[in-house]
């Protein structure tokens, strides 16, 4: 009988501690690793968009509005990324509370059609993705208190791992001279990343790749970014893995250059690829460019 007894407790205890966890959903997948580094086993975290998903070009789909209905909170990347604002839309919908994981970043500013636009590219640096950490820990900490040690600790852990990315981002970089630090991607993704670390960031597509203020490519970004690849005697450019790559290999043919691989860009890579965390994307992105451009 008393066996029986803490037979039951037990799967009461279970059930009543599984009903209990809460759930965040998060936007892209860049944010679902940062987040998940802090919330460990303490909260369930979904991410709408899979490995290879466009941010700017997504539109939710309904299992999107069933996910978010279940969520106790909401994280976006914020600055227009999410392609008209889907995510804040979501959460507007359900009711439920969101977080911009950009607050607090000093954005850099895009001029384009007439229009100043934030640049939503902010994760590229590992300071501005310890913002970001620093804005998940606070949101989760304000639906899970009971495990909010937890939550500092493990930031405490990833941040450190951030600054350690950044001392050896800056060591690998340095192997590529000056003059040759000249990236030219599919889109304006990178301009963060090299402001930080002394590149001059080309692309014959505007910040967002949807059809929308600063989108899509025209004449006159594609012969500039040919241009700049001439007159700096660029050997290399990159595609990027959210982007059909028929473009930047026109525009390598077109200026005589070779592409020298795919970078991450607005996704992370599938689960069991070397880009499947933020660490590791940014980790192969240097490696390709320090490759391809040294």
């Amino acid at each position: 009988m008393f066996i029986r007894f803490l037979v039951v407790f037990w799967v009461f205890f279970t059930f009543s501690a599984a009903q209990a966890q809460k759930t965040v959903t998060v936007s892209t997948t860049q944010i679902y690793d940062i987040t998940r580094n802090i919330a460990g086993d303490d909260v369930r975290v979904l991410c709408i968009l899979a490995p290879g998903q466009d941010p700017h070009t997504y539109t939710p789909v309904p299992a999107d509005m069933d996910r978010v209905r279940k969520s106790d909170l909401l994280i976006e990347n914020g600055f227009h990324l999410e392609g008209k604002n889907w995510m804040r839309s979501l959460a507007v919908d359900s009711k439920k509370p969101l977080i911009t994981a950009t607050d607090g970043i000093k954005p850099l500013i895009l001029e384009t059609g007439g229009e100043k636009i934030n640049d939503p590219h902010s994760w590229f640096t590992p300071a501005n993705a310890a913002v970001y950490v620093n804005n998940i820990t606070r949101g989760l900490i304000g639906i899970a208190p009971e495990h909010k040690d937890n939550f500092i600790m493990r930031a405490k852990l990833y941040l450190s791992e951030l600054r350690a990315l950044d001392s050896w981002i800056r060591r690998e970089v340095a192997a590529i001279p000056p003059q040759k630090r000249i990236l030219v991607t599919n889109h304006d993704a990178f301009g963060y990343f090299a402001k930080e670390y002394g590149f001059v960031n080309t692309a014959p597509v505007g910040w967002s790749t949807g059809g929308e203020v600063g989108g899509g490519v025209t004449p006159q970004r594609r012969e500039a970014a040919v241009s700049s690849i001439r007159q700096h005697n660029v050997k290399t450019i990159f595609v990027e893995s959210t982007i059909n790559p028929k473009l930047i290999r026109e525009i390598a043919r077109d200026a005589g250059v070779t592409v020298g691989g795919t970078l991450y860009s607005d996704s992370m890579g599938d689960a069991g690829t070397a880009g499947e965390t933020y660490i590791g994307m940014m980790r192969e992105n240097v490696i390709r460019i320090v490759r391809g451009l040294r």
